[in-house]
């Protein structure tokens, strides 16, 4: 009877061992999968350290939404301004800067739109993508164009609009250079920086090319005269 007794202890303290050996094995595959799937998501706004606390690309200052919100109507003066270009530039290099333009800057709208949107801020109007030129604040904003600087851009044609296109264009690069600038060294949340980062590199470089096209449509205009 004794040994009986015996054996099923053994078994059942076999039992529990396999049990055990199986929840630690569990724990450690589903820590390596966490990892695994979940490691290159810590970038994300609503990620988390594990400690619990947010992540710094989830964090964001008064700043950040300052350049969001300022971005935002920035950029869609340029896709307006851009899509002038279709039908009234001569000059295929200026259509084809138009529409790189318009490819660069659309989806930086939608981004910031959204990142507006998860932190609860108030996006700017004109999401049809027009521009209130006379709204308040634009005026403040570096480069941003006036009503009449847009609607003298929308009666001129050809070459002459071709020079006034890329002088309006160089100005508002410029301000949004400077705008992307404050953003780098006073934001917070790593993707806005990130994206303030590719303007300023973006931006100065088509300036750099603009200012280009500009010396060659003067020197033509010079020598035609």
């Amino acid at each position: 009877m004794s040994s009986s007794i015996r054996t099923l202890a053994r078994r059942a303290a076999l039992v529990v061992a396999t049990g055990a050996a199986a929840v630690v094995l569990a724990a450690c595959g589903g820590d390596g999968a966490d990892r695994a799937a979940g490691g290159a998501g810590h970038g994300d706004a609503g990620s988390h350290s594990p400690t619990g606390a947010p992540s710094s690309a989830g964090s964001h200052n008064a700043q950040d939404v300052a350049f969001a919100q300022g971005m935002i109507p920035h950029h869609r003066q340029a896709l307006e301004m851009a899509r002038l270009a279709g039908d009234r530039a001569s000059s295929g290099a200026v259509k084809d800067l138009a529409r790189r333009i318009e490819k660069a800057q659309d989806p930086e709208i939608r981004t910031m739109t959204g990142w507006l949107k998860t932190w609860g801020e108030d996006v700017p109007g004109g999401s049809g993508g027009g521009v209130d030129h006379s709204g308040p604040g634009h005026s403040g904003m570096p480069g941003m164009m006036g009503a009449e600087d847009m609607a003298g851009l929308e009666k001129l044609t050809g070459k002459a609009f071709d020079v006034q296109f890329l002088t309006l264009m160089v100005e508002h690069h410029e301000g949004a250079v400077e705008m992307a600038r404050t953003e780098q060294s006073k934001g917070r949340h790593d993707r806005a920086k990130s994206m303030a980062e590719d303007i300023v590199t973006a931006q100065n470089a088509e300036i750099v090319e603009m200012n280009k096209l500009l010396g060659k449509s003067a020197g033509r205009s010079r020598s035609q005269g």
